[in-house]
């Protein structure tokens, strides 16, 4: 019997990661966001980092994936009855920042929740890779019965076997409930996972003596992007934004975030300077004064380029000290993780998840990986 506290249901959650590998790990949730599913909504709040910071270490012949995530919801009596109460909130994406604006934005409110017609417009409008060594998979989270609607579900997930999707599937609710309500089927019919979860079950956070330093180099971190371009400011303020969601979950969840902000994973070349420079978004010599942020203007071209080094090897070093302290940090969290098992005490968050994503990531060659510290 697999039973999960949800988001682990999300641990493909994520978004991008560096540019070198033309590998996709694709990634599509859809939630369930009618009056009974508040909890739910809590739960993926308080998990988007740690999710994320999970996925991360997933490669592909030594090279680090691409992962896009989308973002439907469905079954809210705030959307049009026309479109069977579904409405795709973010198409597949790599911008780490916005997944978790569009999460933080979710609000429930009623409705009819037809999980056949949100499957498919999911399969229909989103730009799945047609590469059979992506890993492509989608999340559905609900507590009505699988089979409402209008569109046949297990046709649906026939069109998800010819593309080489998995559905999985996340009941908010009591096992064999799900099971008699078709939530096994949903997933089984495409090779993918069941789960169960109760969706008004707080998550439990391991605080651990590493989490304050991380949040200290994190602050300094911040310090080192400069937003550039028409996007420059309003994204850096959505950066802090996103931080401060983190912050109000919970200690823990900003330190998640400040560890995949350590990462190449967390890329923002559409707007910061030194993301844009070294991905080719934007060149530093022949740059518009306007389109610099203001401690790059007025500069020669040697003290733009000076500056901008310092501040790129600033980036780097606050990115290490905070990758060495992650290290640390799970061990801890591991070994308290086995403690609590062993005194009978089980927070289950991603037992099964982990499981089966890692199952599907190696089954067409991904494995995990410790990302090396960079010098």
């Amino acid at each position: 019997m697999k039973k999960i506290t949800l988001i682990a249901a999300l641990l493909c959650f994520a978004a991008s990661f560096a540019q070198t590998s033309s590998k996709k790990v694709q990634v599509a949730i859809l939630f369930d966001t009618s009056n009974s599913m508040d909890g739910l909504i809590d739960q993926a709040k308080s998990r988007i980092w740690k999710i994320v910071n999970e996925v991360g270490s997933l490669t592909y012949q030594g090279q680090t994936p691409t992962i896009e995530f989308a973002l439907y919801h469905y079954g809210n009596d705030n959307l049009s009855s026309e479109t069977n109460y579904i409405e795709k909130i973010l198409d597949l994406t790599s911008d780490l920042d916005i997944i978790s604006q569009k999460l933080f934005g979710l609000t429930t409110n009623g409705g009819q929740e037809y999980c056949g017609a949100v499957i498919g417009k999911s399969l229909q409008e989103l730009n799945w890779s047609s590469s059979p060594t992506d890993l492509k998979m989608i999340y559905i989270a609900g507590n009505e019965p699988f089979n409402q609607g209008p569109v046949d579900f297990r046709e649906e997930c026939k069109k998800a076997v010819g593309r080489g999707v998995f559905i999985n599937t996340i009941y908010c609710g009591d096992y064999d409930q799900g099971v008699r309500e078709f939530w096994q089927e949903g997933a089984t019919c495409s090779q993918g996972d069941y789960f169960n979860i109760n969706s008004n079950e707080a998550v439990v956070h391991i605080e651990t003596p590493y989490d304050e330093k991380i949040q200290t180099y994190n602050d300094s971190l911040n310090g080192t992007y400069y937003g550039y371009g028409g996007l420059g400011s309003a994204r850096k303020q959505e950066q802090s934004m996103q931080d401060s969601n983190a912050e109000m979950e919970a200690p823990a969840v900003a330190t998640e975030r400040a560890i995949v902000k350590s990462k190449a994973m967390y890329s923002n070349s559409s707007w910061d300077l030194i993301d844009g420079v070294n991905s080719g978004a934007i060149d530093l010599d022949s740059a518009k004064e306007g389109e610099l942020p203001e401690e790059f203007k007025g500069l020669s071209a040697e003290e733009r380029n000076a500056l901008f080094k310092s501040k790129e090897n600033d980036r780097k070093n606050f990115q290490n000290k905070i990758n060495e302290l992650a290290v640390e940090r799970q061990k801890f969290i591991d070994a308290e993780m086995k403690k609590r098992a062993e005194e009978g005490v089980v927070d289950d968050f991603g037992t099964s998840v982990n499981k089966s994503i890692q199952e599907k990531a190696e089954e067409i060659g991904y494995k995990k990986e410790t990302p090396d510290i960079e010098e």
